[in-house]
This record gives structure tokens, sequence and C-alpha cells, in this order.
């Protein structure tokens, strides 16, 4: 027979909540480790921030959800991410606010009448879309993204969900690439905030 501790949980056991323990303490340098910057990607001049090692450290990532959901505990109803890093950040924090999720996704992958609106980026152009009947007057919501660049993505968001009549309660995000004044442009519309900011 194994040892007490290493016993399989029954089969109705359940995860504790996020804030079952409390998380390590993380340096926000210590944070910032974690992102890996890479230069020319996706596209030439474009400095990539790669969150991928920072997802990998559990304590750091449980740490990340809990700061960005932190200012936001009974204030919101809805957590709206931006495909496809948001979904990431964005998922685990509407379930760790009692919130719905509502994916704010590229063009053409949403399988019902969609909302959209088309905005910029730092290497481009693109089309962000909701599900029309996924928000509504009434709903608070949180915006979230993993980055902000140029603002442009989450702006769009912002601007979409308020089409329907939703209140935008905020956008939160990991972190700002700095020099492009996303968080400057977002701003002056809505409140933002940033778990390395």
């Amino acid at each position: 027979m194994p040892p007490a501790d290493r016993q399989p949980p029954p089969a109705d056991h359940q995860l504790p909540p996020a804030d079952h323990q409390p998380p390590p303490p993380f340096e926000r340098a210590a944070l910032r480790r974690l992102v890996r910057q890479v230069p020319d990607f996706p596209t030439a001049g474009v400095l990539f921030a790669d969150i991928t090692p920072l997802l990998a450290d559990a304590g750091a990532y449980r740490h990340v959800i809990e700061q960005l959901i932190r200012p936001y505990r009974g204030r919101v109803d809805q957590v709206a991410a931006i495909e496809a890093r948001g979904f990431i950040l964005g998922a685990p924090a509407a379930l760790a606010l009692g919130a719905g999720f509502v994916p704010l996704r590229k063009a053409g992958k949403l399988p019902s009448a969609t909302v959209t609106a088309d905005y910029l980026l730092e290497y481009g152009s693109a089309t962000l879309e909701m599900h029309a009947d996924a928000l509504g007057s009434g709903h608070r919501v949180l915006v979230v993204d993993d980055v902000i660049a140029t603002g442009g993505t989450a702006q769009a968001a912002v601007d979409l969900i308020r089409s329907t009549g939703a209140e935008v309660v905020a956008v939160a995000a990991l972190l700002e690439i700095p020099g492009l004044g996303g968080i400057r442009l977002l701003q002056q519309h809505v409140g933002v905030h940033l778990v390395l900011d």
C-alpha cells in the first residue's frame, strides 16, 4: 500500500482554489527574468515578449494571475480575453474571479453571428471578433491580454465590448512593450492595470 502522502485523491477530489495557499513571494525583477525577449519576431524590428518561461513556473504563473485580478474582485462579472495568449491569462482569471469568460478572436474563428472591430498592430492590421450575444447592457467586463504593445488590439477590444452596451471596467495585462505608447493610448479611454508596470 502506498504511503498516505502518495494515495490517489478520491474520485470527487477538487483542486484547491487559487487562494488556498498564499502564493510564494515574487519580486518583479524575478518575474521579469521569466519573460524572454526575442528580437525580430514575428517580423523584423519587433521585440517579442515570450511569456512561456513564466507560464512554465507554476508558482510564478499563479502569482501573476492573483496580481492580475486583485483590483477587480467583486467588480466584474465577465472576463473578455484577447486571442491567443490573452486566453492563457484570461481563463484562469475568470475562474478565480467567479466570472464568465468571453473569447475575443481573430476574424473567422467564431461559429455564430459576430460583432467586429478592425485595428492596427505594430506589424500590420487585423480584425477582432466576438459573438454578438456574448455581452450586453449590465455586464461589467475586465479585458485581459498578455502584453500591451501599441494598444491597438486592447483598444479594439474596449470599443467592441462597449458597442454591446457593456461596461469595460479596465484592461489588465502582464506587461507593456516599452516605447510603443500603448498604455498612454489606452489610458485616455479606460483604466489599465499591469502586473509588471
